[in-house]
């Protein structure tokens, strides 16, 4: 028979045509939405090796933490200063890669952003309260310059999961330059820390994250969260770590908002006991605060990205 034959040659068109078009469309499909991350494949280990959790992801995984002001998920009221519907109160992304350092970005949520079509400028934490973490994550690509669709995964923490982290994890080591003393009856809210080595339960490491005596002293909050995020790090790198992991995620399962699968989060859990050390924090370049103003501006003539891929 003449495979040639101009019938043959319509139908194999055809046929190509149609496979052609499934390629083009899962291809669409998977930029369009993502798969879940992919995990390398590994031989058997040994039980204190952090691939025993999962396999470790192939390629950095971006990660946006909102830490909220509230109790919890839903809160009617944050309880907090002023009294309202939650605030993020923590802006953080991770760059997640277990042969690279762990890469942390503390994004001010003092920083002032406009709404299209509003005259006013408004915190970044307030726009938690607007459009959650679609229009958080809008603004921060934006502020920071990342490429389009990033960051795609996200965490959203609220104060009693903060508590449940740390407790979990069995108390974090911290050391402290200087007291900290605190009572305020309006929020029932104490805080009492002592400068020093300290080991923090979760309500202690609550005290040191939240503890904001003045507005204007949220670069210095900053870096008492900082000193948060270190200890943490360092706890699940700790031996006794690997063993606390799995069992944590089931717990903070419900108290957190995420769009990371339990497989994803353990992946990344041991791409960070993997990450070899130091941790490098980075800060967004802010401008000279003027007056009394609380908004802040990123410095001008800053090039985007402002954290660019290592």
């Amino acid at each position: 028979m003449n495979w040639l034959s101009p019938p043959r040659v319509r139908s194999a068109l055809r046929i190509a045509s149609a496979l052609l078009g499934l390629g083009v469309t899962g291809l669409l499909l998977a930029t369009l939405w993502p798969e879940p991350d992919r995990v390398a494949q590994g031989a058997p280990l040994s039980a204190d090796q952090p691939e025993t959790l999962a396999p470790l992801p192939e390629a950095p995984v971006t990660v946006l933490v909102i830490g909220l002001d509230a109790d919890r998920l839903g809160a009617a009221s944050n309880q907090a200063a002023p009294e309202g519907p939650a605030n993020a109160d923590a802006l953080l992304m991770l760059r997640i890669a277990s042969k690279e350092p762990l890469q942390v970005l503390q994004i001010p949520t003092e920083l002032g952003v406009r709404l299209p079509g509003e005259k006013d400028p408004g915190s970044l934490a307030q726009l938690w309260r607007r459009g959650g973490v679609s229009l958080v994550s809008d603004a921060i690509r934006d502020i920071v310059g990342l490429d389009a669709g990033d960051p795609k995964r996200y965490v959203v923490m609220p104060r009693a999961a903060l508590r449940r982290l740390v407790d979990g994890l069995g108390d974090v080591d911290v050391v402290l330059g200087q007291s900290y003393q605190r009572e305020d009856k309006t929020q029932g809210f104490n805080v009492n820390l002592q400068a020093g080595r300290q080991r923090l339960n979760g309500v202690q490491a609550e005290q040191l994250v939240r503890h904001l005596p003045d507005p204007k002293h949220l670069s210095q909050r900053r870096q008492r969260q900082t000193i948060f995020v270190e200890a943490v790090i360092q706890q699940v790198k700790a031996p006794s770590g690997i063993g606390t992991i799995a069992d944590l995620v089931d717990q903070l399962d419900g108290e957190v908002e995420t769009n990371l699968s339990r497989s994803e989060q353990l992946s990344l859990a041991a791409a960070i006991i993997a990450s070899p050390e130091p941790v490098a924090v980075s800060r967004l370049p802010l401008a000279e605060r003027a007056g009394e103003q609380v908004l802040r501006q990123i410095r001008p003539g800053s090039s985007l990205p402002l954290w660019p891929q290592p």
